[in-house]
């Protein structure tokens, strides 16, 4: 049996990316647009059911009918080892005791929260609040 690992249990630093995101649903079976390329943040996930796409809200064109815009997203900074764990509940659980949505990332070094501008600054409240250290980017 492998060894348990404690969940993280220290505050966290995050960056808040100057930018504004879109979560976009294509069909399952649609290419990768080419709207894509240029995105300093980008996600694309292909699944059964659907291409989903996280990139700057101006990027996605009008005529996409499945889009959620004006999200912003944090980042934790540093890389994250794999055996770390908690790292999105540490996040997510006074988030969700401020009643702030989220939608999470993940990528190879590290973990991404993403939340809704009309939310912004409740979740930030919250993170801090929490202990975590928010360092917010300027928006152009």
């Amino acid at each position: 049996m492998p060894p348990i690992v404690p969940p993280t249990t220290h505050p966290l630093t995050l960056r808040l990316f100057a930018e504004t995101l879109a979560i976009a649903r294509l069909a399952s079976n649609a290419a990768v647009p080419d709207w894509i390329f240029g995105n300093d943040f980008l996600s694309i996930t292909r699944t059964r059911r659907e291409l989903s796409i996280v990139c700057r809200d101006e990027a996605v064109p009008a005529d996409v009918s499945e889009v959620q815009r004006g999200f912003r997203a944090f980042a934790v900074v540093g890389h994250l080892d794999f055996t770390e764990t908690g790292i999105i509940a540490a996040l997510s659980a006074p988030l969700a005791a401020a009643g702030v949505p989220i939608f999470g990332i993940s990528t190879y070094d590290t973990d991404h929260i993403l939340i809704h501008e009309s939310s912004l600054e409740a979740g930030i409240a919250a993170l801090r609040a929490a202990g975590h250290t928010v360092r917010e980017a300027s928006v152009p």
